[in-house]
């Protein structure tokens, strides 16, 4: 198995096309692929894939309930709470779902054994197939806070393949890492602009920390400035493929169309890339 994730340093750069496409490619390929869309708060994989549906399933954390016959107020739960989810009153003890973190410590913890964790939804998990693909999305509840336990649960129940791509959040924070944490090799897409290389520095910092191999894609290539490519040499960062512009993959994206299904030369590109990564995880 291979496990490929797709990622940026901001929102808008072209992630879930190129994810999107790679993985349709590889498909049509032949290729056993799995699509992962770890986007949890706004997946939108399902609007080029198109997939159908065919399991659901739901989302469940644990958070604690005070026994309050036997709680004796002793203030140790929440003290224990790095996240102020509880509050301990003098006939009380309040508890905060929303600001918990699920970590088990106040029910460790409590002297009197008045802590029961009991589950609560955040979000569910939809599976299907795209013409051969298989389709994962993790969807956050509209209104919840943390995303990582949904896009862990995602990962959890992914089907086996040969070939995993994953859709990742935007940004460099612990959804990104939730998701990518694993991954045998990520691809940072960035786009030639200041905003893009300013991201593209924080995207890259956060794939050094975690010790990932990594590349850059460059979207939308001829577009702006040579800031980016410039950047990438300077610190040794392969260049992947560089895109450049293409009003008709740009109307097929504002139709809710695959970019790979109207450019073969697209698509080909996309295939050459994964073949490019693949020699490279299994020297």
């Amino acid at each position: 198995m291979i496990k490929i994730s797709v990622a940026s340093g901001k929102g808008g750069t072209g992630k879930t096309t190129i994810a999107t496409n790679l993985a349709a490619a590889l498909s049509k390929k032949g290729k056993d692929v799995v699509y992962l869309d770890c986007d949890v708060e706004e997946p939108n994989g399902r609007i080029f894939l198109k997939p159908l549906i065919s399991n659901i399933s739901r989302v469940s954390v644990l958070v604690p309930r005070i026994d309050l016959d036997k709680c004796t107020f002793c203030g140790e739960c929440a003290e224990t709470c790095e996240f102020n989810a509880l509050a301990v009153l003098e006939d009380n003890v309040m508890v905060f779902d929303s600001l918990c973190h699920n970590c088990g410590g106040c029910y460790h913890i409590c002297p009197e054994n008045a802590i029961k964790e009991v589950p609560r939804d955040i979000g569910e998990i939809q599976s299907g197939s795209s013409n051969g693909l298989k389709f994962m999305e993790g969807q956050l509840t509209i209104g919840e806070a943390q995303a990582p336990p949904v896009t862990k649960q995602l990962k959890k129940d992914m089907p086996p393949a040969e070939i995993t791509i994953i859709d990742a959040p935007p940004g460099t924070s612990c959804p990104v890492i939730e998701a990518v944490g694993d991954t045998d090799y990520l691809i940072l897409v960035s786009e030639p602009t200041p905003f893009g290389l300013n991201d593209l520095k924080l995207a890259v910092g956060m794939a050094r920390e975690l010790k990932l191999p990594f590349g850059v894609v460059i979207n939308r290539s001829d577009l702006g400035d040579d800031l980016t490519i410039d950047y990438c040499r300077k610190e040794d960062i392969e260049i992947l493929l560089q895109i450049p512009f293409d009003h008709k993959i740009a109307k097929a994206y504002s139709e809710g169309r695959m970019a790979s299904d109207i450019s073969p030369i697209y698509r080909e590109n996309l295939y050459e890339l994964y073949e490019n990564i693949a020699g490279r995880i299994k020297q």
